[in-house]
């Protein structure tokens, strides 16, 4: 079996973080999005992994290489433009062969992997198997029906009127079969060929598309909000450990992760957070669900419930929280009269100032 993963989006919802880096590689818990989904597929027994990349896949490659970091064969297949996952299944038809294959979106997260899941497809070998989750808002997904046997029976992209509240999640297991669907099928209104409609031409022609009830956690880290909560789940499972140098005057509470060469002066961590290496912490207070990435400078500030980027300062800042702070972004108070907020924001930011 291999595995498809999709690594090419624009990363639109991320904006302005994606102007300068895929939206695969923004971090949780310091270490990419894009890596815990490798990871799992590795565990799962798949090594030979084709990662799909598009106007980033200098920056795809620069951060997975090879593979052999994680115990994988890598192969890199561009694609112009995202035009729909079902597209995505075409251009990497000489790569996929006649193998069985995972499709995996980069860009979502998986607590507990996808092992199971993989053992139970090698059991029944289905045509396609699908991941499904319950959300309160199934216009924003592909929506499946099923049947009073828990059959599919029907999957449609983004409905206007859903027939139910299941999502389909960015996992999907395929045989062969799926390459005669991703040829039959016609761009949808948005010009994308939907994986959706693959799979429901699949259905309609007869063969076997079963799914599988996500009762764990599920995300799709495409935007902020998103990506701060997955950092926050992966957090609490941080093993603490003080790997750099924390002084008399700070206090550590809970699962705190200080990496090699880190610095907390005068300062008070309360996990779960993660602080990188090389950064260092003075006179400040980090609050849980914090990542703060590796060189960054935390001075006479408080932060919490936010990820702060590599290279990044905030010095000076009374507050901030539920934020994304991009690399090498310098955050400071203005000290000059009369006092006023001064910016430099990049398109598709969001700002919001206490009065």
């Amino acid at each position: 079996m291999k595995a498809l993963v999709l690594a090419g989006g624009t990363g639109s919802r991320l904006l302005p973080i994606t102007h300068t880096a895929p939206k695969q590689l923004v971090p949780v818990a310091n270490k990419p999005v894009l890596f815990y989904g490798i990871e799992s597929l590795v565990a799962a027994g798949i090594t030979d992994i084709g990662i799909i990349v598009g106007y980033t896949a200098d920056e795809i490659r620069s951060a997975v290489g090879d593979g052999s970091a994680f115990g994988a064969r890598v192969t890199y297949i561009p694609q112009d433009r995202p035009l729909g996952l079902a597209h995505a299944v075409l251009v990497a038809r000489d790569y996929l062969a006649d193998d069985d294959f995972v499709m995996y979106l980069g860009d979502n997260f998986i607590v507990g992997g996808i092992s199971e899941l993989v053992s139970s497809f090698h059991r029944n070998r289905p045509d396609a198997d699908i991941l499904l989750t319950r959300v309160g808002d199934p216009t924003a997904f592909g929506v499946a029906e099923l049947d009073a046997a828990g059959r599919v029976v029907r999957i449609e992209e983004k409905p206007k009127n859903p027939v139910s509240d299941l999502a389909v999640v960015g996992v999907y297991l395929f045989t062969p079969a799926v390459h005669e669907a991703v040829r039959a099928i016609e761009p949808s209104a948005r010009g994308e060929l939907e994986i959706t409609d693959a799979l429901q031409w699949l259905i309609d022609q007869e063969r076997t598309v079963r799914s599988t009830l996500v009762t764990g956690y599920w995300k799709d880290t495409g935007n902020v909000t998103d990506i701060l909560e997955v950092n926050r789940s992966v957090l609490e499972r941080v093993e603490p450990c003080t790997e750099g140098r924390v002084d008399a005057d700070s206090e550590i509470i809970g699962r705190v992760r200080i990496e090699r060469g880190a610095e907390v002066t005068g300062s008070r961590i309360v996990g779960p957070a993660v602080i990188g290496a090389g950064t260092t912490v003075t006179n400040s207070y980090i609050g849980p669900s914090t990542s703060v990435a590796e060189d960054c400078v935390i001075d006479s500030s408080e932060i919490e419930f936010s990820i702060v980027l590599e290279r990044a300062s905030i010095e000076g800042v009374g507050r901030i929280e539920a934020s994304l702070i991009g690399r090498q972004s310098r955050v400071t108070r203005a000290d000059r009269t009369p006092r006023a907020h001064r910016f430099v924001v990049g398109d598709h930011s969001k700002v919001q100032i206490t009065p």
